[in-house]
């Protein structure tokens, strides 16, 4: 069920939430939209699943112009980042409540159910109220409930967003595996790299109303379109007049070539992963390298080396901020 936006418009006042958005959304994938917190992308999903009005522009869902079409005629199943569970309700009567509204025959909503439940790991809490559910369980719920109908499209507003790191982590991991079992066009809305980057077959990335880039998430990382991109999809480090990721960048005890001379300033290792400052002709830029490769170099504060990117290293120009100051690595 392919979903294509076109030039999309939407403000609310004098602010500008969505500015002449185009993009085309696979059939069958799952899709991150990334970005800031208000750049538009949940804009564009309550869009999509006609929660919200564009103030210009068309929404098609398969082929079908479905932009005056109301949420409930476009076959779209919604999941909210705080699960909107109806609280004096079962586990098992949440999951079927869209089903009841329907007036499907009893015998069918108990066999669907069944098969939500032990899809989400949810069969044994059947009879639980979504109280009694830990907050990964509770969203569990809530993708079970969006899936009852047998949507052609899945929409997720942060659906991770209000749990910890731990929790967060592991439910991303069940939503990829979730989604290749049902096959489900899916869109969520992340504001975290690594959730897109490590869950999407696509990312569309979005920013101040705009879309920045569309690819997979190996062509955002390795060929960022432009500056915004390179810095929000990873660490970036500035040398020179261009933006480098960390990793990215080679020591040497001489010049090999095409390198900057610099002083080690400080080294500092976290686990596996050792980080050098150096100060190179007034700026002071990072590098990345693991234990190993700063043992076998002797790398330590004082030391003068030169630094280049590696062979093939993706490179932006730099559009700020002012030289000398380091590019911290995205959180």
């Amino acid at each position: 069920m392919s979903i294509a936006v076109r030039n999309v418009s939407k403000n609310f006042g004098r602010f500008v939430a969505l500015d002449d958005v185009s993009v085309e959304i696979p059939s069958g994938g799952l899709t991150a939209l990334l970005g800031p917190s208000g750049g538009g992308k949940s804009t564009l999903l309550r869009i999509i699943a006609g929660l919200e009005t564009a103030d210009s522009g068309q929404v098609e869902i398969n082929g079908v112009d479905a932009t005056h079409h109301p949420a409930r005629r476009r076959n779209v199943g919604f999941v909210f980042q705080h699960y909107a569970a109806f609280k004096h309700l079962t586990v098992r009567r949440n999951v079927s409540f869209g089903l009841e509204i329907r007036k499907r025959p009893k015998d069918e909503i108990r066999r669907r159910v069944d098969e939500l439940l032990e899809l989400v790991h949810l069969e044994q809490f059947g009879d639980r109220l979504p109280a009694q559910l830990s907050g990964g369980q509770r969203q569990r719920m809530a993708l079970a409930r969006a899936l009852a109908v047998e949507p052609a499209v899945l929409l997720l507003d942060e659906p991770f967003g209000a749990l910890d790191a731990k929790v967060r982590k592991e439910l991303r991991e069940w939503l990829r595996k979730l989604h290749d079992e049902v096959h489900v066009t899916t869109i969520f809305v992340t504001h975290d790299q690594d959730e897109a980057l490590e869950v999407a077959d696509e990312i569309v990335v979005v920013n101040d109303g705009r879309v920045e880039q569309v690819g997979t998430p190996d062509q955002l990382y390795d060929e960022p379109a432009n500056d915004f991109v390179m810095r929000f999809l990873g660490p970036v480090t500035r040398l020179g007049d261009e933006l480098i990721r960390p990793h990215d960048l080679r020591l040497h005890e001489t010049d090999p070539g095409g390198a900057a001379q610099g002083q080690v300033e400080r080294v500092t290792r976290i686990g596996f992963e050792v980080r050098v400052e150096l100060a190179v002709g007034g700026q002071r830029v990072l590098v990345t390298m693991t234990r190993t490769q700063q043992l076998a170099l002797g790398v330590s504060a004082g030391d003068r080396l030169w630094v280049r990117p590696a062979l093939g290293a993706p490179t932006v120009p730099v559009a700020g901020p002012p030289p000398g100051e380091l590019v911290p690595a995205n959180s």
